[in-house]
This record gives C-alpha cells, structure tokens and sequence, in this order.
C-alpha cells in the first residue's frame, strides 16, 4: 500500500505537460499495444469520457483501425487535462502494465480491494489475478497455435491446388497420346493400303511384260514366215527361169518341129501357172498391215512399260517416305510412352505426398481440437473460480445487510422498507452495469412503480456524501456505488422510454464447448440459478418486467441491455422452432418484420410484438455463433434462415410500427403482395410449362416482386421494357434454386447435342444460356438455398461478411442482379469486334457528335497519381513512361456532348462502371458473308478476311462476362460499308434512349 501509494503521490504531483509528455513521447508504442474498449469503461467511471465519446471511440466509421481508435481516444482525453492522464495511466496500471511500466518507468502495484468492494483479502485477489493471467497467455499461445495452423493449411490448400493442375495437365498429355495412337495407326493402315496398289501395280507390270513377251514371239514367227516365204518366190523365180531357157533352147534346137504360136501359148500358161503359186498383192498389203500392226501394239506396250516403271518409281519413293514418317512416329510415340510412365510416376509421389498432407493435416485438427479441449477446461476453470466469486460477494452482501440493519432500523417507514431492498441489488450491481426495465403493459410508461420511488428515496438520502463519492466527480479514483446507482437513476428520469422499450438481455451458457468471444472481455457477467436467487432480488421483478430465468434451472449468463442511438436491442432466448412461435412479413425493400406471435410462447415472454423488425439474428443452428443480418435480405431468405434456429438464439430487433402499418396497408390494399423489391438480369431461357408462369429469355430484365409468391418454389416477376422500368407482363418464374438446376440441365443437354436449336423471328438462333461464375466465398443477394455446407471460420468471426446466403456450393447464377441507371449525357461507345470498330471509329469521327478518345503519355509520376486515383481504362507501356486512356478525356467528350469512340478491350467495361461512365457496346456479328463485304477495307488497314473472322470469335466468347447489356446488328441489315455504317448509327441513337442495366458485382 505504501508503495502504491507512493506512486500516485508521484504521478499526481507532476503538472499536466508533464505527464502528457511522458505519453506523448512514447504515443507510437501506446496506440500499437492497446484495446480501447478494455479502457473506456473505467474511463466512463471516472467521468473523464462520457457514452457520446465512447461511441465515436469505438464505433465511428471514420477510425478504420485500432490505432485511428487509440489515438481519438488520446486527443479526447488531452482536453480533459491532468485528470484524464492520471485516469488513463490508472487504466494502463490495471489492463497493461508493461505499457505503463514504459510510460511512467514505475512498477504497478495494484491493490485490488481499493476499487472492487467484494474481495476481503489481497491474497485472494492476487491469487484470481494470477490464475486469470495464465489463461490469458495459454490463450495467447493457443492463438497463435491457431495462426499457425491455419497457415499450414492454406499451404496445403495451393499444394493441393497445384498437384490438381499437373493431374489436369497429366490428362491431356494422355489424351495427347491418344490422339497420337489413333493417327499412327490411320498412317499404318494407308501404308497398308499403298503397299496393297504396289502389289496390283506390279502384278499389272508381269501381265504386260508378259503380253509384251508375246507379241515380241509372234513379231518374230511372222518375220520368219515371211523371209521363208521370200526365200521360196527367189527359188521359184529361179526354177522357172531355168525352165524357160532350157526350153528356149530346146525351141532352137528343134527350131521346126511344131508351130511357135502353139509352143508360145503353152509358154505363156506355164508363166500363168507359176504366178498362181506366188503370192498376190491383196495378200502381199494384208501381211504388211498386219506387220504395221505388230509395230504400233509393239509402240503402245513400250510406252506403258516406260510410264509403269514411273509409276513403280514414285510408288518406291512414296513407300520410302511413309517409312520414314512411319518410322517418326513410332520414335514419337516411344517419347511419349516415356513421357507418360514418368508423369505416372509423379502423380504416384504426388499422390503419396498429398496422402502425407493430408495425414498432416488430420494431425493439425487433432491438435486444435486438443486446444479447444484446453480451452474449454480453462473456461470451466475460470467459471468455476467465478461461482466461487459470486459466493463470496453473496457473504459480504450478507455482512453488509447485518451491519447496516441497526442503520436502517433508525429510518422511516418508506426509507426502512428501501433500505431492507439496497443492500443485495448493490452487491450484485458491481458485476452487471444495469438491470434492463422491461414493464410488460403499456401502462407501466406512465409512472414509476412504488420499487422505483424507493430506490430514489434512499439515493436522495446519500446525496449528502463527499464530492469524491460523487458520479460527478473530477478524481481520477473509480466513483463509489452510491454514484453509480444515481447515475442509473437519472439516466432512467431523463430518458425513461429508452429504457422501457428493451426487455434485458439474457445468453444461456450451454456449456464450455460454446467458447467464448473476444469482444466480452470488457462486459460484466452475473451466473443465475433459479435456486439461489434471493429474495431481494426476486421483490424486483414486478420492476424490470422482462427480468426471467432459465425454467430448467440451468446457469444463465446475464448480459445488461444496452441504450443504442439507433434503438437496437438485443433478445436472447430460447427459439425452439422459432417459425412455430412467430411469423413474419415483408422483404429487402421494407425490411423483415413479425407479423403475428404464439400467446404462451418464449417469443411472446420476450415481449417480441407485432410491429417489431428483425435486424440481425445470431442462432445455433447448426453451428455455434452463426450471425446473419436481415436488413437487406429477402422473405424468402428471412424464412430460410429463421427454420433453421432450433435452439438458444439472439435477435437484434427494433421498434418500427410506421412501416410495418405502411406495409400491411399495403398488403390489404394488394398494392403489393410482399416487401420484396429488385431487378434481375436472366442469363438462361425458360420456357412457361404452365398458366400463370412467365416465359423467359436470356437476357431479360425482370422486376422481382414476391420471392414467397403461392408458397416457397416460384418468384412473381415483371418483364421490363427497354426504355423503361416498369413492366406490364408478369407471372411466375422458378427462385434461385430451381432456376440453378435448370441451368445445369439446360448445359448437360447441350453438351450432349440433344437440344433443338430454336428460330427467333428475325432468323438468328435463340442463345439459351450465359455462363456467369461468381466467386462463392463473397455474398449474393440472390442466393438463398442450403445444402448444409457449414461456413468458414472467417465467416464468421466478421458479422458484415458472414452472410447466409454466401453458402452456396454452386457457382453457376442463373439471374444476376442489376441496378438501373439513367445517363444524361452521351453514352461512349464501344464496337465488338475491335477490327470493325477501327473502321467504323475511321468513318464516324467524320460526323458531327462523334470523336476519337485517344490514349495520351503520362510520365510516371502522372502515372502514379492516376493509378492512386483509379482513373486509368487501359494502359500500354512506352519508353519512359504509359500511354493511358483516361477517365478525363473521356468525361471531356461527354461534356461536350459527344459520344467518345473507345478503342479498348472488353475488360475496361469493368472499370468504365466503376467510375459512373457506361458506355454503349455495338456488336456486329461476323461471318464469310460479312468479311467479304468489309474486304476492301480491310486491305487497307492490312487485316485479311481470316483475322477478322478469329478476332470476331474471340471477341464474342467474352460478351457473355461483360456486366451490361449490349445491342447487336443483324447479319443481313446492312450490304456494305455505307449501309453498316447507317445501322450502326441507328443503334447507338436507340441504345442512349434505353435504361442501363449494370451488374451489382461487375467483375
């Protein structure tokens, strides 16, 4: 004590700009160690910050992190003097010590019993400090276990990812080898089939040689007939003249033997006769035709042998070459086998090493659960040492009563009967700021109960005390109890409705496995039997009104309601089948509120009315501490959520009968059947199966209305017009769920070729389906099924982000929400393909209201400070510095009312939206037809017909993720360049007349 004492002589004899030297001097290492909300409560009870300043400490949007926080909290205190430093050390000595050591450079000594009248003894005190000390450092050490964890497996996680895309690449590698196996073998069967036309080609060549053998024979028997025959016509003509001289002769001799005209005509018949036996003439041309004719055939089969043995050349060359191409693939395909038996071998140590990972894993959970096991006994610990605190204040409170009693009996009538009821509310007052008041009838708002007028009696009996007992006091020193209880009291005079309007707040603690968070560490928490209420306690029940206990006798921990400027409160109760208790109306537009309650249930002790809205509701459902805001969230997803609390839950709710009444008058009125107001974009068609039920293309802008329309299942909707954002056609479509399976359906079907292709009227093909994924972990407005996938731990340690609807095991969206949008200026317009748009951009910079927007050089300063901006569209990099497409120049335009023309990809539409500029997409769709149609112009920019078609491809493939409408000319509507560019100007005229419709999410 005389240490103690000796330090706050030390501190409070120094001036103020001292001591603010002191903390200024190491203000780096005071907003970097420390929590404010562990301060600001015995701040608040020293009367240096008031609930105004602690709510801007602690809540205010413009402080995005603790050391924003800390620091306000140090400018606050500043203004307060030398007592809010000597308050503020005083805080440091009991919550961080090291950083008091630091700042003052003495030891804290704290004696617990000079601000904490329910412990007896320092020993106690110091004993619980300690035990309360080391379970904050195990849980210090378990967290940072925790960390730890969490990072090996997010390490798992893109190790897992990583052997899941060499198994990908694996597959096509083996499909490659597939592909490969399948063209060696259509090679082997060719070469199978030239080797079979060889084979013919050479049996053809035999059989010619052969007729060429032949006809060589029979040439040379024909020569050889004919040089016998030559020789037989010498012989003959040989004899007969040897006959004709002999007889000459013989003629002479007998020179007159008989007449020489007797002997002259038998001369002349023997000539006759041997001329008979030469050949004719007619025979002699037969046999020269018939040797022209073995000359000609014997020509013809030269000259096919000579054009068969070409052939049979460029058949050997043939074969050669397929050999060796053969011969390639077969080296190939070794390769590959090769390849693929050491890919194999890698994914079977990947395999193995993910099985390592995985049993590593399984290690790490164990391990955390054995943490949570420890914590969970550290908590029972803890409890259990605060039972044993609560016994002890229920034995000072027992003394004090026996101390006081002589005191009380000297007083009044009225002063005694208050007296008799002081002393056990102050005992348990040092551990629950305020008991919430609750009165169950309307009539309890006018006037304070006779508990009431009591506790004012005897607060004005001790307004006498010293100025240091005082809640107004200035000291540094914690205000007494007496202080503490008129301050509640005047809070309840100025103010009385807000504190009649919040039932308290009870949390049933079901056990150590719940855990504990970590922004409870600065709340005070009274544990409540049923058996060991006192009966001073229970004399106040007609007072708080809503002041109940657990039916089973269970411990209850006991949270003081809290006075919010926004009228929020929070219930905590028993919601066994909630829905059973209560019902609700409304929808994201007018908010979700209850709309009847079960007399007898617990919703109905709770005071829970109609009229009241559901903020946010924080159950047990499946998980422990699972938060979801209702604010903004559909009556289908509101019912959804609220089936699933069975069980201990909370409920954020406030007060708001105007709208409730706006709502119902609305509901009776049939202006409207339900709270739900959006617009969707529809990225599949359905078709109306039924009478009632709204038939729907893709990329039609509907007006949801009702997402509970005839019982869960079907949404009722509105087709909106282009120009507008009203719609007269309405019916029903299927809700999120349904419309996600026949998304899915809708694709398999495709996949398979099964589905017919359908005509609209203007001869182009219907697009059935738009591929949108979205990133599950981020929410959706949209979704709002289950499939019991538990959330991440993220999830819920965030309330913002632990949205329900983000649960979804699916990624295909079936409707995308959108937002409308009225532009007053001209809209910049973008042409698909960017080929086109080049010409077309050549072409309308000639007219009025149409301007090139071109890239301009920024240094890299400039750079710098765009890029800091967000002003840049598109970039490419030049020496010293970027060529940008900025938000200026673009703006420059519209200001000028004219369209810019964009030359940039169909990513910047992102970032065009993003900075309120939506610009107008043209798309021109680009066949053969319509290539040769542009092929004069496309020469001159040096673009062939081929490149125009693959970059109009590539181009339309990324309409689909482009957050906006677009419009599109049709094929036929134009003939050549003039007649294109007319339409085109037509569009862009009829898109700035119509409404934009952009994303919620534009990615």
């Amino acid at each position: 004590m005389a240490a103690l004492h000796r330090t706050e002589s030390t501190l409070t004899a120094l001036d103020e700009e001292t001591l603010w030297e002191m903390m200024e001097s190491h203000r780096h290492k005071i907003v970097r160690s420390i929590c404010p909300s562990r301060l600001t409560p015995y701040l608040r009870q020293a009367k240096v910050l008031d609930q105004l300043d602690e709510e801007e400490v602690l809540h205010s949007p413009t402080f995005t992190n603790t050391v924003m926080r800390v620091g306000h909290l140090l400018d606050l205190l500043k203004t307060r003097g030398k007592n809010g430093a000597i308050a503020f050390l005083e805080s440091l000595k009991f919550h961080n010590p090291d950083i008091y050591t630091l700042v003052t450079g003495l030891q804290p000594q704290v004696d617990f019993s000079n601000f904490s009248g329910l412990m007896e003894t320092a020993k106690l005190t110091e004993c619980l400090a300690g035990a309360i000390g080391s379970l904050q450092e195990e849980l210090s050490q378990e967290k940072g276990q925790k960390e730890a964890l969490l990072q090996r497996c997010r390490q798992l996680q893109e190790r897992l990812g990583q052997a899941e895309a060499r198994a990908q690449s694996l597959c096509q590698l083996e499909a490659d080898h597939d592909r490969m196996k399948h063209e060696v073998s259509a090679h082997f069967h060719e070469v199978l089939q030239l080797k079979d036309e060889m084979l013919g080609l050479s049996l053809h060549y035999s059989n010619a040689l052969r007729e060429k053998e032949l006809a060589a024979t029979r040439c040379r028997s024909l020569q050889e007939e004919l040089y016998l025959m030559k020789q037989e016509l010498q012989r003959e003509k040989i004899s007969s003249s040897h006959e004709r001289e002999s007889r000459e002769r013989s003629l002479q001799v007998a020179g007159g033997l008989g007449p020489g005209d007797r002997e002259l005509s038998r001369l002349k018949e023997e000539n006759e006769k041997l001329r008979s036996l030469t050949f004719s003439l007619a025979e002699k041309d037969i046999l020269e035709q018939n040797l022209d004719e073995a000359l000609e055939s014997k020509q013809e089969l030269v000259d096919r042998i000579h054009s068969l043995r070409e052939r049979a050349v460029a058949s050997e060359r043939q074969r050669k070459q397929f050999w060796e191409e053969k011969e390639q693939t077969l080296l190939q395909f070794q390769r590959m086998k090769v390849d693929c038996d050491i890919y194999k071998e890698r994914v079977t140590a990947l395999q193995s090493q993910l099985l390592q990972l995985q049993k590593e894993r399984d290690q790490a959970y164990s391990a955390r659960d054995a943490a949570q096991m420890e914590i969970a006994q550290n908590l029972t610990e803890k409890d259990a040492l605060r039972r044993k605190v609560f016994e002890l204040t229920d034995q000072v409170c027992e003394l004090r009563q026996q101390v006081r009693k002589p005191q009380a009996e000297s007083l009044q009538g009225p002063k005694q009967e208050a007296g008799a009821r002081e002393p056990c509310p102050k005992g348990k007052q040092r551990l629950v700021r305020m008991f919430a008041i609750c009165p169950r009838d309307d009539s309890d708002y006018s006037c304070p109960s006779s508990t009431e007028s009591q506790l004012c009696s005897d607060l004005s009996a001790t307004s006498n005390r010293e100025l240091v007992d005082s809640f107004r006091s200035s000291s540094p020193r914690p205000p007494s109890l007496q202080s503490l209880y008129k301050r509640v009291t005047d809070d309840f005079w100025e103010d009385p409705w807000s504190f009649s309007g919040f039932p308290e707040t009870l949390q049933v603690d079901q056990g150590p496995s719940l855990g504990a968070k970590a922004g409870d560490a600065d709340l005070d928490y009274e544990i409540v039997d049923r058996a060991d209420l006192p009966e001073c306690e229970s004399s106040l029940q007609p007072f708080s009104g809503g002041l109940t206990t657990s039916s089973s006798g269970v411990p209850v921990r006991r949270r003081p309601a809290r006075k919010i400027l926004s009228q929020v409160t929070v219930l905590a109760f028993q919601g066994d089948a909630l829905l059973e208790q209560i019902s609700v109306i409304g929808g994201n537009l007018t908010g979700i509120f209850i709309h009847r309650v079960t007399p007898g249930s617990a919703a109905d002790e709770m005071a829970l009315r109609p009229g009241t809205q559901i903020m946010m509701v924080d159950c047990e459902a499946t998980e422990p501490l699972f938060k979801a805001t209702l604010e903004d969230t559909t009556l289908e997803q509101a019912v959804v959520l609220l089936q699933r609390v069975n069980g201990f839950c909370c409920l954020s709710v406030k007060v708001n009968m105007e709208g409730y009444k706006k709502l119902v008058q609305d509901l009776e009125a049939k202006v409207a059947t339900s709270g739900d107001s959006f617009y969707i974009r529809v990225n599949l068609a359905i078709e109306a199966r039924a009478e009632g039920e709204l038939q729907v293309r893709c990329n039609d802008i509907l007006h949801v209305t009702d997402t509970m329309f005839q019982g869960r299942g079907c949404w009722h909707a509105h087709r909106v017009g282009p120009y507008s954002t009203t719609g007269a056609e309405h019916g029903t479509i299927p809700n999120y769920t349904r419309a996600q399976q026949l998304l899915i359906a809708l694709i398999q079907d495709m996949a398979q070729h099964t589905t017919i292709a359908r005509k609209q009227s203007s001869g182009r093909p219907q697009k059935l389906v738009r591929i949108v994924s979205v990133d599950r972990t981020k929410p959706s407005p949209l979704r709002s099924s289950f499939d019991g996938t538990p959330p991440q731990p993220s999830r819920l340690e965030e309330p913002s982000t632990a949205c329900f609807w983000a649960e979804s095991c699916f990624t295909l969206v079936p409707y995308t929400l959108v937002h409308p949008h009225r532009p007053s200026q001209p809209r910049p317009v973008l042409f698909v393909p960017s080929v086109a748009g080049k010409i077309l951009s050549e072409k309308l910079c000639l007219l009025r209201g149409f301007k090139k927007c071109l890239a301009e050089y920024l240094s890299q300063e400039e750079h710098g400070a765009c890029s800091q901006r967000g002003d840049i569209i598109q970039e490419r990099e030049a020496s010293g510095g970027r060529y940008c497409v900025t938000r200026r120049a673009v703006e420059s335009l519209m200001e000028k009312n004219t369209h810019a023309l964009l030359d940039v990809r169909l990513d910047s539409v992102c970032a065009l939206h993003r900075m309120e500029i939506f610009p107008i997409i043209i798309h021109i769709p680009i066949n053969e037809r319509a290539a040769k149609k542009l092929k004069k112009v496309l020469q001159r920019l040096s673009t062939s017909e081929e490149q125009l078609l693959e970059a109009g491809r590539q181009e339309e493939g990324q309409l689909d993720r482009v957050p906006c409408l677009y419009g599109s000319l049709a094929p036929d509507s134009w003939s050549d360049l003039e007649g294109l560019l007319g339409c085109v100007r037509v569009a862009i005229a009829d898109e700035q007349k119509k409404v934009v419709w952009t994303e919620q999410n534009p990615h």
